[in-house]
């Protein structure tokens, strides 16, 4: 396929080096520095057109998919753009500011009538150890769920607060909606739909308008639920998932790089009860999952099939977010 990125940034450079090693051609990229979508451009080895101007990328005939990985004040604006175009879309999470904002590209990708696919980049369901515990879950090894705990976090780096993430006109929010979207994305996956919503939001560090961590308690209709916190006050950068079934626990550690090795273990749950028995299994090396992302969006455009991570996915979470943005509101 032809595809284009938008946002050359660390994503953009990710899902660029994805298409190239599944043998697509990165025919433009655009930014608003051109020198970094030049640099991208250099890094792929082939005749790349390079703009500042992403509108152009929407007028090229010969594009197919484009990658939309820019700060989150432009993600649906493009995506309904290049949707418009018939350009099949992999927008980078959390697709909007809002749930309110993502309508827009909702109503954009229905009037499409399934012509044009576009997926939102919540790459944790495809790491080995998430994808594996998924399976394991929908055959039923620790029996019906019950619960999940999870936590993610990183510490920021100096100047944090200064960058784009810090600026809600840009962002839309915090911690909350940037590494938070992707827990609430498991829980959903995990759990299914959610019915209850409670959280809390503070900034307790970072000298930002926004917060730097986040606190949820989610509840479906079936009473399970999930216990959450995301945090840029996270010295040591951290991932975990426990997943508590009738029979068992799964819990998954770690992500890669500076997150830990990933690593999977079931506490299998005797009829006798007492210490479980564990089995465990690990994942190091580099992180694979945007190549196994892009590459399921690759078959499903060429296939077809459902979305793994949708729009309506997309704004499922943000809602979640938005509800717990409006308690602290409410609480002023």
């Amino acid at each position: 396929m032809n595809a284009a990125i938008i946002g050359c940034g660390l994503i953009g450079k990710k899902r660029a080096n994805a298409l190239k090693a599944s043998g697509h051609k990165i025919c433009a990229v655009s930014d608003l520095n051109f020198g970094r979508a030049q640099s991208l451009a250099d890094s792929m080895g082939q005749d790349i057109r390079v703009t500042t101007d992403w509108n152009e990328i929407a007028a090229c005939k010969d594009i197919d998919l484009v990658v939309i990985s820019t700060t989150n004040d432009w993600l649906t604006p493009i995506g309904i753009k290049m949707v418009e175009a018939g350009k099949h879309v992999l927008i980078e999470k959390p697709a909007a500011r809002n749930a309110a904002e993502i309508e827009k590209l909702q109503a954009a990708v229905r009037a499409k009538n399934g012509a044009v696919k576009v997926w939102v980049g919540f790459n944790l369901r495809f790491h080995p150890a998430l994808a594996k515990a998924k399976l394991m879950v929908e055959e039923g090894l620790i029996g019906p769920v019950m619960f999940l705990r999870g936590r993610y976090g990183h510490g920021g780096r100096v100047g944090y607060d200064r960058e784009w993430r810090a600026d809600p006109d840009i962002a839309g929010g915090g911690e909350l909606l940037d590494q938070g979207v992707h827990l609430i994305d498991l829980s959903r996956w995990f759990l299914g739909e959610i019915e209850q919503v409670s959280g809390f939001t503070h900034t307790y560090f970072w000298d930002m308008p926004v917060e730097d961590n986040g606190f949820m308690f989610l509840k479906t209709a079936m009473q399970q639920v999930a216990w959450l916190q995301v945090s840029c006050t996270e010295w040591k950068n951290m991932f975990c998932l426990e997943i508590y079934g009738q029979n068992g626990k799964l819990q998954i550690d770690g992500v890669g790089g500076s997150y830990g090795t990933e690593k999977l273990t079931w506490y299998k749950m005797l009829p006798e009860m007492g210490p479980p028995e564990t089995m465990s299994w690990e994942y190091p090396g580099d992180d694979k999952s945007w190549q196994r992302e892009t590459d399921g969006f690759i078959r499903l455009i060429q296939r077809g099939g459902s979305e793994i991570g949708n729009v309506d996915d997309a704004y499922a979470a943000l809602d979640v977010v938005g509800k717990v943005y409006g308690m602290k509101e409410m609480a002023h």
